[in-house]
């Protein structure tokens, strides 16, 4: 795969000013399940190949998941046609960069290769059992996915990189129900690495316990009398929170528009960096390099090494999640969020692991003078606008706090607020830290990425609930 990589980038590069290839090969189980039925299983081979090319300020790509090089040679020459004629209508640059040559990969101590898949859906069906002989269950879906991505990145500026990713994922959803109503939830465990973690999630438990947690909201969760109190909110609501409120507008795509009909603008302006968003002690990072984080990479889609970027710093706006082209505009470097969800896509700029920085207090200590308040742990509805400024949550495990003590379950809790009113009145950061796997989509053709979002324990101040 990377000799034809290599031949394809020493062709194009003779008629463009800079032309990069990236060639991926995947190998993917999915296994899906519904009420114990397996309603598919599925194991994938899959090929392809991008370029891009620059010509006098115009851009022009093209994808191709043939190895025959008279249909790359087709394909490099596309591009090269669609970047001379773009020239005419547009002036785009790249950020001056550092060439990188390198191989990276994660390591796995259960390999992914050495798992039947005969011994993957027996898991499925062992939880979907466990699952049915709890009563109040009424539904279960369960997904389970691996791949192995093979990847090679080539410029003609000199970067080289190699790299070989491992990743697993197993999503549930549930719905328990009884004569007094319904509840919901859905949970997506995931990471870069091998089925070692497989055993450490423990997810019949889990899918178990969160059966129980549901059925104990059904029958006992109360409601209280909407207005302002003290709000204690877990890491699954803390990484909501700073994937949409701080990590979308953050990306320096949608700052400059580009976004705006397809997944929305940003609240952020250029020149915002250094205005306060939230209490001094608020850091939302983005880090792509955390280990084995679903969304994990050392280099980004451009060639670009990934680093720790901290998009809102002691409570001030503080940067922008960049590529190449972006960060040309903005008159900076890229720092590496460029990213592609497969060969057939562009690498745009996107988040990983987006997250608040813990604080340096015990979770029990966020409880002891809230005489009055909520304590929303986990989340089951979100909604924030187009320029990521307004939004909602509601939550899904919640209880009362009173004087320092959690008290019974609360049912459907919800906060309704501004982006600079939830991060403005952080008052109390925990030590602790967690994270939980999602898939971040944007662009279009849509590209759903693998992202962990999460964070510590937070305390909030005097906000509005409603229920």
């Amino acid at each position: 795969m990377k000799d034809i990589a290599e031949r394809a980038l020493r062709y194009g590069e003779k008629n463009s000013d800079y032309f990069e290839v990236r060639a991926e090969r995947t190998k993917l189980t999915l296994n899906f399940m519904r009420n114990g039925v397996l309603s598919s299983s599925t194991e994938r081979d899959d090929f392809g190949m991008a370029v891009r090319a620059l010509v006098k300020g115009g851009m022009g790509a093209a994808y191709m998941n043939s190895g025959d090089w008279d249909d790359i040679k087709k394909s490099v020459d596309t591009a090269i046609t669609m970047a001379k004629r773009a020239s005419k209508i547009s002036d785009v640059r790249l950020s001056d960069e550092k060439a990188y040559r390198d191989f990276w990969t994660v390591e796995q101590k259960r390999k992914i290769e050495s798992v039947d898949n005969s011994e993957k859906t027996e898991w499925l069906k062992e939880i979907d059992r466990a699952a049915a002989e709890s009563a109040p269950v009424a539904a279960r879906i369960q997904i389970l996915r691996d791949s192995l991505k093979e990847k090679h990145i080539l410029t003609s500026e000199g970067t080289e990189i190699s790299s070989l990713l491992p990743t697993i994922e197993y999503r549930y959803f549930i719905v328990v129900a009884n004569e007094k109503g319904s509840e919901q939830a859905y949970s997506q465990l995931a990471w870069t690495g091998g089925y070692e973690r497989w055993d450490e999630w423990d997810p019949k438990e889990r899918v178990l316990d969160m059966a129980k947690v549901l059925e104990n909201s059904i029958n006992s969760g109360k409601t209280l009398k909407d207005g302002k109190m003290g709000l204690i909110v877990g890491p699954e609501v803390t990484g909501i929170a700073s994937h949409e409120s701080c990590g979308h507008p953050s990306e320096a795509d949608r700052i400059l528009g580009r976004e705006g009909y397809l997944a929305g603008e940003s609240f952020i302006k250029p020149e915002m960096v250094g205005q306060r968003i939230g209490s001094e002690i608020v850091n939302v990072v983005d880090d792509p390099t955390v280990p084995n984080s679903f969304g994990y990479y050392k280099y980004d889609d451009e060639g670009v090494p990934a680093r720790r970027r901290y998009l809102y710093k002691n409570g001030l706006i503080n940067e922008f999640l960049q590529n190449r082209e972006t960060a040309a505009k903005l008159g900076t470097k890229s720092n590496g969020a460029a990213r592609a969800s497969g060969w057939d896509r562009e690498p745009i700029v996107r988040m990983s692991t987006t997250f608040v920085e813990p604080g340096d207090c015990e979770v029990e200590e966020l409880f002891e003078d809230v005489k009055y308040g909520v304590y929303m742990k986990s989340f089951t509805e979100w909604n924030i606008d187009d320029v990521r400024f307004n939004q909602k949550y509601t939550g899904r495990e919640a209880y009362l706090i009173e004087n320092g003590e959690i008290k019974g379950p609360i049912r459907r809790p919800i906060i309704e607020l501004t982006t600079k009113t939830f991060w403005s009145s952080v008052d109390a950061i925990a030590k602790d830290l967690d994270f939980v796997g999602a898939t971040c989509g944007k662009s279009d053709p849509e590209q759903g990425v693998d992202v962990w979002t999460g964070g510590p324990h937070m305390r909030l101040r005097d906000v509005y609930m409603r229920w």
